[in-house]
């Protein structure tokens, strides 16, 4: 398909405006798919409940007024894509100042006056841009006779872009290990604006970001070294925007691919919050709620900022983006300049919507569920220390995941490397002074737990394992950075503290902050110590921390049994 028959797809403002609004064909935009894992096309059902959202707070803060009557409030959509948000603002504010005839002299001029002077918005690429002008000027050309904004000054109307050029770091490439997958990479000098590699080459296959001829995803809004000034250069000095709305791309590959991409949502959230609007309201992916690579100031930052006044989440993203899977889930924001208190967290799972008021920050990460904020309470009200007090971190012996000098016979001093490889647990032979980090552990009984999970993580409404099997590994040993484990001094200490991993409270409360498919040390940190002396249940559990039926049931609906001492199991 070529650009101009992509383009020539998309729905247009003014082709909506020539229609019936009840008796139209399907919007075409609902159809278009995703051009990347990083540029995901809104729904408009789902951008009309994010103005909707907005007309609600509008209204809350202006004595009832409707913010679609003002032929003042500027939007901004820094992130323009199809050109759904400024599509459907600019529709809601044509119907909301006064709604003229089709066809007439009157409904013409506002539709201009609209579109040059209240509505404006930033591309991505160069095929975006041309794709949002074409969905709100009914013309990739604003000055053509076919535009619906004729005073346009511009063949851009509105909707800028230009290209931009990355800000690449000096260096050398560096060959590393992806630590999931076991891939060899090279890391090539990145972008200091947004962290993208130059050239990434992941088993020898290599993208560029610096081809002269492509596009390079140097998103202007987030290269800018100011800006305010940046916008003003584009809009006019005088330009100060009261809503700025829109979905940002969500990561760049990093410069080593694999596990190394970095997100860039968050630098489109703060650089919005520099222009001081009135409002912001942007999706995200929900993983920053509890992970997320580099993101633990803007988590902090996010959860302690009281001027967030709404958050939507959908623990599953297809119910928000069909057919579009983000791990985690989808979620969108408000944030009000003159909201000062609790949230309005709406968590929308399986159809249904669930509301109430949060102090986000109450934890260092958010919880996405309020019987869950319950149960974690009970849980914690004991004050007992945290299971990660026997818990080795990442790379706990310092050997990688695709290591391979290990023995596959025993020799006389040789110790066992749980390793694996393909999926498959497997036993290999290292010899004891091999080892130089954290050697004090190979004479402990280990309970190993691959970082990587089975799904995405807890909270998005199916009946999940989120751990994979715990295997016991007998002492002496170490194992490759594909583990983790926990330490004992027996046999018997190990079987119990296998028993408990296999509880659906224990594993529950792991969810609570394991919002993607790999779960860290940190992320056990809510799950408290026990004695080692016993077989653990969830029954035993349940009566300790004096859960309700009601808790039990929540928890057994979300958790999957699990059966314990499964040896080749990934």
């Amino acid at each position: 398909m070529t650009m101009t028959e992509t383009i020539s797809m998309s729905s247009s403002f003014g082709d909506m405006l020539r229609r019936d609004r009840q008796n139209r064909a399907p919007d075409v935009l609902n159809t278009i798919a995703s051009l990347s894992s990083d540029e995901i096309f809104t729904p408009p059902e789902f951008a009309n409940k994010m103005l909707e959202t907005l007309t609600e707070a509008w209204a809350a803060n202006f004595a009832g007024a409707s913010i679609w009557a003002n032929p003042n409030v500027t939007f901004l959509d820094p992130a323009t894509k199809s050109g759904i948000f400024l599509r459907e603002i600019t529709r809601r504010l044509v119907e909301g100042q006064g709604n003229p005839p089709e066809g007439s002299d009157e409904r013409k001029a506002l539709v201009d006056r609209v579109l040059t002077k209240q509505v404006f918005g930033l591309g991505m690429t160069t095929l975006t841009s041309l794709l949002a002008r074409r969905s709100i000027y009914c013309s990739k050309d604003a000055t053509s006779r076919h535009s619906v904004a004729p005073s346009s000054l511009s063949r851009n109307g509105n909707v800028w872009f230009e290209r931009t050029e990355h800000t690449w770091s000096k260096g050398t490439p560096i060959r590393t290990v992806d630590p999931i997958s076991g891939d060899e990479l090279l890391t090539y000098p990145s972008c200091t604006a947004c962290g993208a590699g130059r050239k990434v080459s992941v088993d020898g296959i290599i993208r560029r970001f610096d081809d002269p001829a492509g596009e390079t995803h140097a998103y202007a809004f987030i290269h800018a070294d100011d800006s305010q000034e940046f916008v003003q250069d584009i809009f006019g000095a005088e330009m100060q925007f009261d809503v700025i709305i829109g979905n940002p791309p969500y990561q760049m590959t990093g410069a080593g691919g694999g596990t190394n991409d970095a997100p860039i949502y968050q630098k489109f959230i703060d650089r919005a919050k520099a222009l001081h609007p009135r409002f912001l309201s942007m999706v995200t992916p929900s993983r920053w709620m509890a992970g997320g690579r580099g993101l633990a100031a803007f988590r902090a930052e996010m959860l302690g900022d009281r001027r967030l006044r709404n958050l939507v989440d959908y623990p599953s993203s297809v119910e928000a983006f069909p057919g579009v899977d983000v791990a985690g889930g989808i979620s969108y924001f408000l944030w009000d300049q003159a909201h000062d208190g609790p949230a309005e967290v709406t968590t929308v799972r399986g159809g249904s919507s669930v509301t109430s008021m949060r102090v986000l920050d109450e934890f260092d990460v958010f919880v996405r569920d309020a019987v869950a904020v319950e149960i974690l309470h009970k849980v914690r009200a004991g004050g007992e220390a945290s299971i990660t007090s026997i818990m080795a971190g990442d790379t706990p012996f310092g050997i990688a995941t695709n290591f391979d000098g290990f023995h596959t016979l025993e020799k006389p001093g040789d110790i066992a490397l749980h390793y694996n490889r393909k999926g498959s647990r497997l036993i290999g032979y290292v010899s004891r002074g091999s080892i130089r980090k954290n050697a004090h552990w190979i004479d402990t009984w280990k309970i190993l737990i691959p970082e990587a999970g089975f799904e995405h993580g807890g909270g998005d409404g199916r009946s999940m394992r989120v751990l994979s099997t715990p295997l016991i590994a007998s002492s002496p040993s170490v194992c490759t950075q594909t583990y983790l484990f926990f330490h004992v001094g027996s046999e018997a200490q190990a079987v119990s503290v296998e028993t408990y991993i296999s509880t659906r409270l224990f594993r529950f409360l792991v969810s609570l902050r394991k919002i993607t498919q790999h779960a860290s040390r940190d992320t056990y940190s809510w799950v408290p110590l026990q004695s080692w002396d016993r077989t653990w249940t969830d029954a035993d559990l349940y009566a300790k921390y004096k859960l309700t039926s009601d808790e039990i049931d929540y928890i057994e609906s979300v958790i999957k049994p699990i059966n314990v001492g499964a040896k080749g199991e990934a």
